[in-house]
């Protein structure tokens, strides 16, 4: 997923402060997944589990995230792909869909891990990132065919 970030990155990279800030914060957002699932470089090599702040950390950061999506930047999406073609709006109404299937199992996630009194809920952490890594994975693709179609129209500037 990092590559596949860096490969976004250098293609919408710079052309609008919106998408950058966006790309940003995906980046930090995986990097503190790494961190916690003990992933290359941060491996845990005494492999005990994570403190609970880690995980409320997390939470927060993937919570962040998700809304930042939904109320920042796919509405200015849909409005400039309304103003360029239906079939543009047509793709973008296609994929939000998807991506708040996607969202609400980040939500799950979180609803689950933010509130952790104790360490007991942790041992089924290792499951639950494995779970959600695959809902982001499948967020990322769809995140990027919407900017593919802002690049490929030209429209990322109009999104400011």
């Amino acid at each position: 997923m990092l590559k596949q970030l860096e490969q976004a990155e250098q293609k919408w990279g710079g052309a609008n402060a919106l998408v950058d800030q966006w790309l940003n914060n995906r980046r930090k957002l995986l990097v503190y997944y790494c961190k916690l699932a003990g992933l290359a470089p941060y491996e845990n090599r005494d492999k005990s589990l994570p403190c609970v702040d880690q995980v409320r950390s997390f939470c927060n950061l993937l919570v962040d995230y998700v809304s930042e999506g939904h109320f920042e930047v796919f509405n200015k999406v849909v409005d400039a792909c309304d103003e360029q073609g239906q079939s543009n709006k047509a793709l973008a109404q296609q994929l939000l869909p998807k991506i708040v299937e996607t969202t609400d199992q980040a939500l799950d996630f979180s609803d689950k891990y933010s509130e952790l009194e104790s360490d007991d809920l942790l041992y089924q952490l290792d499951k639950d990132l494995a779970e959600l890594v695959h809902a982001l994975e499948t967020r990322f693709q769809l995140e990027d065919r919407m900017l593919e179609v802002l690049h490929n129209k030209k429209l990322a500037p109009t999104i400011n």
